[in-house]
């Protein structure tokens, strides 16, 4: 009877062919896994011991928290036809993450996981190296071959459900005997150093893949709550003789600690520092990130909600394009990154991804002055009723991204050498590196010159008025403390992964009709602001009337209401 309930494949009742009992397989799988698949976490708690005793009381009593961890998952998972193919993938995500964790310092949290689902080829090509395959093969290569060259002994379904059960309860117990013994130690580096949680392999993936379905997969099929159902443009849009024309550029990857405007040893922004003396540019200072990776930063910098309140979570809202389109506006998106995360999807959108310009876009991908070819045929083909409203432009920049930071600047254009080229960043000479992504600060530097020539030009012509706002997604580690990249968990990230840089620039005819004086703006520069603030300063700015709109969150509306009180202008909405 028991046979016909057995959940073992049929090869395993051959006569002589070797079989792993699964509570070996499981022990010593956990066992490898432990310390081969977690050498990234072993190197980091070496480095946070006091002295060699405490470094091996953490050691020992960590190991086994680890250990048991492993075991108890894998032994609800010892089953014949299910042990092999879920263990080979807990190998490979492994020997993966400690290849990322070893190169760049990355932990493995939610975020992260949902930044690689989210990763297109691009980003996938730069991060290819050959330190990869052969960390894989060093981390996976033993365990695969074991793993696949015997299978489980056949049990029948009662007893081996019960050797499972008492396999985790044994993997519990050694986790909760170990905590006990070196409760404050462990309590101690855990509270004090929380990526360490991120960084236990595989279950740091096991868990971000968990939380990931659980918090984001009903929200996916959601329809979004409506904001601005109000929206109606003001009454600065009566009788106008030129529409408004805002150029949105969101960032990428660019920390305010390189940006030359603010006061970085090299001038990697001189051209915007020209614009800065000369034509009323305003550098905005102590901008702070909603988050430390694009797929967070971008929907929460158009968000209604604050950080505090949840923009940085899976929207529920929409956002403020919607509400700038709702009110009558021309929008428009142009991607030169992996995608707007969502945030384009009701809206007007182009990507470079299919351009053929040589000097601009080759070996795939386009530098960032790709998006302003052709801008004014993207902009003439609008819907012409609101485009003679106004046009909102967001330019979504490649900008900094890494590990590649030598492709993101021209070969003419380079002017910090000798620059890191490769992908592998820890074996980069730090001076080098950082060459290759102040090169990449100096394209921006360029990209956004010839984007504010061509709003000038445009406003020349007497088609719109125009202004220009920059604000980068999140900023970047270069080796500080052992990190590179980006996507730390917000809590624990560094300031270069949260500090970015944002500038503003309005024509004369946009400042006279928004009431955003140059004085004024420059009097907002050093204040303490942060991606919560640009959904109510665009709408404050554009003149969109809405109950969404919340003047405490809208560093203009200081400026807007002087002006109104000198009584030249009266912004109530349009009749």
């Amino acid at each position: 009877m028991s046979s016909h309930l057995s959940l073992a494949p049929p090869f395993a009742n051959q006569p002589g062919r070797p079989t792993w009992r699964p509570a070996h397989a499981v022990w010593l799988l956990s066992l490898w896994l432990a310390v081969a698949g977690n050498l990234p976490l072993w190197q980091r708690v070496n480095g946070l011991a006091n002295s060699p005793m405490q470094g091996l009381a953490l050691f020992a009593g960590f190991g086994v928290v680890v250990l048991g961890i492993t075991a108890a998952l894998l032994s609800l998972l010892a089953w014949p036809r299910v042990f092999r193919p879920v263990a080979t993938v807990l190998v490979l995500v492994s020997a993966f993450n400690t290849h990322f964790m070893l190169q760049y310092g990355a932990v493995i949290d939610p975020t992260m996981l949902a930044n690689v689902v989210q990763t297109d080829v691009r980003e996938v090509r730069d991060l290819m190296s050959w330190a990869l395959p052969l960390t894989v093969l060093l981390v996976a290569g033993l365990p695969l071959w074991v793993i696949w060259r015997r299978p489980l002994a056949m049990r029948s379904w009662l007893p081996q459900t019960g050797r499972n059960a008492l396999g985790a309860l044994i993997g519990v117990v050694a986790v909760v005997g170990a905590t006990l013994l070196t409760y404050q130690d462990l309590a101690s580096l855990m509270r004090n150093h929380k990526e360490l949680r991120y960084m236990v392999n595989p279950v740091n993936t096991v868990y971000a893949a968990s939380r990931l379905a659980v918090d984001q997969l009903p929200r996916q099929v959601q329809t979004l709550k409506p904001v601005g159902e109000d929206a109606q443009l003001g009454a600065s849009y009566s009788g106008q003789s030129q529409p408004p024309l805002l150029m949105l550029v969101v960032g990428e990857t660019a920390r305010a600690q390189n940006f030359g405007l603010n006061g970085y040893g090299r001038n990697t922004t001189p051209a915007l520092a020209r614009w800065q003396a000369n034509e009323g540019l305003v550098n905005f200072s102590q901008v702070q990130s909603c988050g430390t990776n694009t797929k967070v930063s971008v929907p929460c910098l158009f968000s209604p909600l604050t950080r505090q309140q949840g923009g940085d979570q899976m929207p529920e809202h929409e956002n403020l394009l919607d509400v700038l389109q709702r009110a009558g506006l021309a929008v428009l998106w142009i991607d030169n990154q992996a995608g707007c995360k969502g945030v384009c999807a009701r809206v007007p959108n182009a990507s470079t991804l299919e351009l053929k310009l040589p000097g601009l876009c080759d070996g795939g991908e386009c530098l960032d002055s790709a998006m302003l070819v052709g801008l004014d045929e993207r902009i003439a083909a609008l819907d012409p009723v609101r485009r003679a409203r106004g046009v909102v432009l967001v330019m979504h920049q490649m900008g900094s991204h890494g590990p590649a930071y030598f492709k993101r600047s021209a070969p003419d254009r380079k002017p910090f050498m000798p620059e890191c080229t490769s992908i592998t960043l820890s074996d980069c000479p730090p001076e080098q590196l950082v060459n290759a992504y102040d090169n990449s600060i100096a394209t921006t530097d360029h990209f956004l010159d010839r984007s504010l020539q061509w709003l000038k030009a445009t406003e020349k012509a007497g088609a719109f008025q125009t202004g220009l706002i920059y604000l980068s997604d999140h900023g970047e580690s270069l080796g500080e403390s052992g990190l590179y990249l980006h996507g730390l968990p917000y809590a624990m990230a560094p300031q270069q992964q949260t500090h970015v840089p944002m500038v503003a620039w309005l024509s004369p005819s946009l400042q006279q009709r928004s009431g955003v004086g140059q004085a004024c703006l420059r009097a907002q520069a050093d204040k303490a602001i942060s991606h919560d603030h640009l959904f109510h300063s665009v709408l404050g700015l554009m003149d969109v009337q809405t109950k969404a709109h919340d003047l405490s969150l809208d560093i203009l509306a200081p400026c807007v209401a002087a002006y109104a009180r000198t009584g030249e202008q009266a912004r109530r909405p349009a009749s």
